[in-house]
């Protein structure tokens, strides 16, 4: 009798992001963080917030690091970068939290203290 290892196949992308989504849908249900749009992809989750508090709200109970998007048509998009807390298996799923804000508009400050240079 010989042992052979099984290798595990990587997950198909779909399913893979239902599997992200949902590890995020279990994390609001204790945090109830706003997250009107929530789209699973293989890489990460993708929420859009309605404003700017919205994502102060992620920023304080997550924490992370804010990229801004250059300026197109006045416009700017303004991205937390942050994860769920550690899974069971270890792993980790990639959150980008996003709100549209015009070029200019006033953040807090704590906000701003979180935007990457």
């Amino acid at each position: 009798m010989s042992s052979q290892s099984i290798e595990r196949q990587p997950l198909p992308s779909w399913v893979q992001g239902r599997d992200n989504a949902n590890a995020v849908q279990v994390m609001l249900d204790y945090l109830a963080l706003p997250a009107p749009t929530l789209i699973g992809r293989e890489d990460a989750v993708y929420v859009t917030v309605a404003d700017i508090d919205d994502l102060g709200l992620w920023l304080a109970k997550r924490g992370g690091e804010i990229h801004i998007s250059p300026a197109f048509e006045g416009i700017e998009m303004w991205t937390l970068h942050t994860y769920t807390p550690v899974r069971g298996d270890g792993s980790r799923v990639a959150i980008r939290v996003s709100v549209p804000l015009p070029t200019g508009e006033l953040v807090m400050d704590d906000i701003r203290a979180a935007v990457s240079r």
